[in-house]
């Protein structure tokens, strides 16, 4: 592997700590911590943080609370509502509020079906203790 594909992983790595620890506040501890845990597709979380928060979440062009909003939408649409858990917890730290949300799961049931949005709201209510 050439110097800078490991600069670039390396940077990767760091933006991906950043962004998710900003998204996250207070549920990592401070440095790179392994997050490997020994069991079956152990890497997935490591590919997750330099692929989806360094490459995506650490860019520039949209704000966190507009990257929620999308990605609210998106978890909605693919039926994900374990990612969707987390992502709402993330959206509230991104600066929406828990009616915003609520409008995000209205706005869905018009494109993603009702199912969806029903299945979202059950996820929602779950994250939030509601």
């Amino acid at each position: 592997m050439s110097d800078d594909v490991v600069e670039k992983s390396i940077d990767l790595r760091a933006e991906g700590w950043k962004a998710m620890r900003a998204a996250l506040p207070g549920v990592f501890p401070e440095g790179d911590v392994d997050l490997r845990d020994g069991r079956l597709g152990e890497e997935l979380v490591d590919i997750g943080l330099t692929s989806v928060w360094g490459a995506l979440w650490g860019r520039e062009g949209l704000a966190p609370r507009d990257r929620s909003l999308v990605t609210l939408g998106i978890l909605i649409a693919l039926g994900a509502e374990t990612e969707l858990k987390t992502h709402v917890r993330i959206a509230l730290t991104n600066g929406l509020t828990r009616d915003q949300i609520a409008e995000v799961i209205y706005h869905s049931s018009g494109y993603a079906g009702f199912p969806r949005a029903v299945a979202a709201r059950t996820a929602a209510r779950a994250a939030l203790e509601d």
